[in-house]
């Protein structure tokens, strides 16, 4: 028996961002550090920020005036900005560069006059936000079964874009259906799927061929976690979500006959990955073996501001 790891796992370039955004903000400007929203969607990480000095709220108006602000990683609407200019708050935006491109990509197809769809979750942060970055009312596709019934004012006059944590291949489907019933409708394929969230899925994919039980490390409302778990169940592995190791039932371990896989979603911290594969050779003896797949490389910038602000 053993345990094999996904490559790649865990964090991502825009995770490790937003987390490095608000731990320097706390190191210049000292606490509290102001957060709308979850930085990133893992309770662990959360919890950690918040020892250091982030206080996380909701609503803009929870916040001191004045006070220094971080925006999550999601990317928020043109309304919370306003919000937060009319509070006089001091803001560093820790949106992920690849959902500001969604957003860039929706105020463009306003722009050329279409009707937008877009493909994602209900109420999920990234949609609220991505909506609220244009004028018209947008249509949320969720599935394939919404794309027969959504209504649109004019058929030749359609664009559409994604949330970047989607199922590729769920996306696929509800991209070639939009396609199908609207042939001139515009928009990107698959590129607005989060390049991290694409090569985690692929490697869940491979690692699923040597394995019987997958373990899923992340929060139960981080949405790429979530489509890892789908996934693996999708090709008939026995798979589950869960937060820490505290969520292992030791009969997942002891009735894997093949091996036991572990992957991370994108918000998920490595020393998760560590504190599991302990729990789980607590329980069973197993060889440790980490997959071949891709490295990523990616790096983005951190604002200028707080580049600045850190000189």
């Amino acid at each position: 028996m053993k345990i094999i790891l996904a490559q790649p796992r865990g964090f991502c370039a825009g995770v490790e961002r937003a987390i490095d955004i608000v731990e320097q903000t706390i190191q210049k400007y000292g606490p509290p550090v102001y957060v709308r929203h979850e930085i990133v969607h893992n309770k662990y990480v959360v919890e950690d920020l918040r020892k250091k000095g982030a206080i996380f709220v909701e609503e803009i108006d929870e916040i001191p005036t004045g006070a220094i602000t971080i925006f999550s990683a999601h990317g928020v609407s043109e309304m919370v900005e306003i919000n937060a200019n009319q509070r006089k708050l001091d803001v560093i935006d820790a949106t992920c560069p690849l959902v500001t491109k969604v957003h860039r990509e929706a105020q463009s197809l306003e722009a050329m006059g279409r009707q937008i769809i877009m493909i994602g979750h209900t109420n999920h942060p990234e949609v609220i936000g991505t909506s609220g970055r244009v004028t018209q009312e947008v249509t949320l596709v969720s599935g394939l079964s919404d794309v027969t019934q959504i209504e649109v004012k004019n058929p030749d006059n359609l664009g559409y874009i994604t949330q970047t944590t989607l199922s590729v291949d769920e996306t696929r489907e509800i991209i070639d259906a939009l396609k199908q019933r609207f042939p001139t409708i515009k928009g990107p394929d698959l590129k607005d799927i989060c390049y991290a969230t694409q090569n985690r899925q692929n490697a869940v994919r491979e690692l699923c061929k040597d394995i019987d039980l997958l373990l899923v490390i992340g929060s139960e409302n981080s949405s790429n976690s979530n489509r890892l778990c789908d996934l693996g169940n999708e090709l008939g592995v026995k798979s589950y979500l869960i937060n820490t190791y505290h969520d292992i039932n030791s009969q997942w371990i002891l009735s894997s006959k093949k091996a036991v896989g572990i992957t991370a979603g994108a918000s998920a911290p490595e020393q998760l990955v560590e504190q599991v594969i302990s729990h789980i050779l607590s329980i069973s003896n197993m060889e440790v073996t980490t997959m071949s797949g891709v490295e990523e490389s990616m790096k983005f910038k951190l604002p200028k501001k707080l580049l600045e602000a850190v000189v």
